[in-house]
């Protein structure tokens, strides 16, 4: 199984202790910061009841609006999160972090031992504040395995979740409930011969390492058809009377062509679920796509609201109960094709609380811009009735080919500030245009991408979700080489080290540097029988490419769309005149991040065999490989 069945390695905590003699470079700029969010979180209080939060680099200036600004020479980054009872803050100097706070008067270090904090602020706030602050996080130290698990086909993935057998697609909303994160995605034990999917059910604690749970909600047993695509919540208040903390999940159920909203729940913290008695909860207006509801909690109005896809159309609705839904507004959204799969929620743009936005989103058919099926999503403003869109054009979350159905999430034990600033997502790896033709024998589906962290910046002037690999992906990187700088022309960049096996992580920085004539710089990844996924950058147009056309799926060993060896080109100008790259390898897929996320492409991959074998050439001319590094990944299964 690609999942995990044994237990996985939990997030804790990174450990922080004061040091009481000695002296360390940098202590005393970072104390004098420390101290300045101190007086400011004081005076906060004091004049407004409340404290504040900040961040230097990330945009959150709300503490400095709440009281003055806040001193911070020397440091190279600065942040406090904040609760009603207290506030933490850390500030980097160099190589070292710095933490205080409100419940004590002392300096501490990121690494040597623990923290008082509030007893509001979790112990992964801090960690997740101290990651965004360049702290790994750490995990208990745990062996990490790089050989093939046996029986396993070549294209079996090592670190992405796909089944044991038989069909998967669309994921669902992972929920949170003490420490464990409860997944679930589409599942068809009977595939090819059967119809229908259902829920099948994985836990992790990490977001990387997941367990097998088996099938949650089975089909075909209340006489509404299958299970198909809904959303999980927790209802901590006992809004639809199933107990408080029950998990309510509804979903679409599919009969005779016919789709409906039926609810089950559970009380074993979604383990199990029970059919609601007088399902479905939503009878079809005589729709022909009327599917996938994403059910989001709107405390600002004291209901639920529920954004449902309806052809080119995204309804919303909205409850007070989970059961009863009235339909509240719509949004036409013509030109991409039959919409699924829609999600809304919040996030600060630049971190800044201020400018907090909503953001819709849906998978939907992008053939009319020459692109396939993908993630379109819009930001705007809600109303408790409305969603409005600030620009009717859309954009992409993922410019590959295989990036669909994706769901997001936040991590209900980080403070507000910390998720408004960032959330989880996850998307399914697969494009209906193949999707049943794949190469794989052992398991049919595609499979789930890495889970990846997403903001809302600003990028080149508009509002972009800019993703990064989620920072618990640190704990499968195994050994490594790297290259200093070199010149790349087309004969290559001299010779490059490969790792061991298929599931690897690059790093990649390009440049033309002004004595290069070059445009497009190419990396080349293979094999012994040959390239099969070229990953590069062409300055003259400024955008990053993908291609596939020479992997073993577009050479003939699959009945594929023409589609499939399209390349997928998206538009990222150099920062400082430099380009990264941070490309993701996993056996059958690869997941490019360029310019610290600003744009990404995911596409699955089918490899002609053999030792693994990587290039860096231009198309002609020469160019600069300002560093090249590889780190292999472990296996999570």
């Amino acid at each position: 199984m690609v999942v995990a069945a044994a237990a996985a390695a939990a997030l804790v905590a990174v450990v922080l202790v004061s040091t009481t003699v000695g002296s360390r470079p940098g202590r005393g700029l970072a104390e004098q910061a420390l101290r300045g969010i101190a007086d400011a979180q004081t005076a906060a209080m004091a004049s407004q009841g409340s404290y504040g939060s900040y961040w230097l680099s990330g945009g959150d200036r709300t503490l400095e609006k709440l009281t003055h600004p806040i001193r911070a020479e020397g440091v190279a980054d600065l942040r406090s999160i904040e609760c009603a009872g207290g506030w933490v803050a850390a500030a980097r100097v160099g190589d070292g972090v710095e933490l205080r706070s409100s419940v004590e008067d002392r300096v501490v270090r990121a690494g040597d031992g623990d923290v008082t904090r509030p007893d509001c602020i979790t112990s992964e706030a801090v960690a997740s504040m101290l990651s965004d602050l360049g702290v790994p996080r750490q995990t208990p130290a745990s062996a990490l395995a790089f050989d093939r698990p046996e029986g396993a086909s070549g294209y079996r993935p090592g670190y992405h979740i796909t089944p044991a057998k038989n069909w998967m697609n669309d994921p669902q909303r992972p929920i949170l409930l003490d420490g464990v994160w409860h997944y679930y995605y589409l599942y068809n034990a009977g595939y090819p011969e059967e119809n229908g999917t259902e829920w099948y059910h994985l836990t992790s604690t990490d977001l990387v390492h997941w367990k097998d749970e088996g099938v949650a909600i089975a089909k075909y047993k209340n006489g509404l058809g299958d299970i198909e695509t809904g959303s999980a919540v927790v209802d901590h208040n006992n809004s639809a009377g199933f107990g408080k903390g029950a998990v309510i999940a509804v979903m679409t159920q599919q009969d005779q062509g016919i789709q409906r909203q039926s609810l089950f729940y559970s009380t074993d913290n979604g383990y199990s679920f029970t059919g609601y008695e007088k399902n479905p909860v939503m009878e079809n207006p005589g729709q022909p796509d009327w599917r996938d509801p994403k059910i989001i909690r709107d405390e600002a109005h004291g209901q639920w609201v529920m954004a449902l896809a309806e052809g080119e159309k995204i309804g919303m609705y909205t409850s007070t109960d989970l059961k009863e839904w009235h339909y509240s507004s719509g949004l036409e959204l013509a030109g991409l094709g039959t919409l699924e799969c829609p999600d809304l929620f919040q996030l600060d743009l630049d971190g800044d609380p201020s400018k907090r936005t909503w953001v819709l989103a849906a998978s939907a058919n992008g053939s009319e811009e020459g692109f396939t099926t993908g993630v379109a999503y819009w930001t705007g403003s809600w109303d408790g009735s409305r969603f409005t869109a600030d620009d009717p054009e859309h954009q992409w979350l993922d410019a590959g080919s295989d990036f669909y159905a994706a769901v997001t999430w936040d991590d209900p034990r980080l403070t507000e500030s910390q998720r408004m600033s960032s959330r989880h997502a996850l998307g399914w790896m697969n494009n209906w245009s193949y999707a049943r033709q794949l190469p794989t024998e052992d398991w049919h589906g595609g499979a789930d991408s890495m889970v990846r962290d997403i903001r809302l910046k600003t990028v080149t002037g508009k509002p972009a979700l800019v993703s990064s690999p989620t920072p618990a992906m640190a704990s499968i990187e195994g050994p490594g080489a790297m290259v200093g700088e070199r010149r790349m022309t087309p004969d290559g960049a001299g010779e490059l080290p490969a790792p061991p096996g298929g599931a690897y992580r690059l790093d990649v920085t390009l440049e033309r540097a002004a004595d290069d004539d070059g445009s497009e710089a190419r990396i080349e990844l293979g094999g012994e029988h040959g390239t099969f996924a070229t990953v590069g950058y062409d300055f003259a147009s400024e955008s990053a490419f993908l291609s596939r056309d020479t992997d073993a799926a577009a050479t003939g060993i699959a009945d594929l769309h023409p589609g499939y060896r399209e390349t997928r080109r998206t538009a990222s100008p150099p920062r400082e005149g430099k380009v990264d790259l941070a490309i993701f390898v996993d056996y059958s897929s690869v997941e490019v991040f360029i310019n610290g996320g600003e744009k990404t492409m995911t596409s699955l991959v089918f490899p002609t065999g053999g030792a693994p074998a990587l290039n860096a050439a231009t198309s002609g001319g020469s160019l600069t490989l300002k560093s090249f590094s590889y780190r292999q990944l472990a296996s999570t299964r």
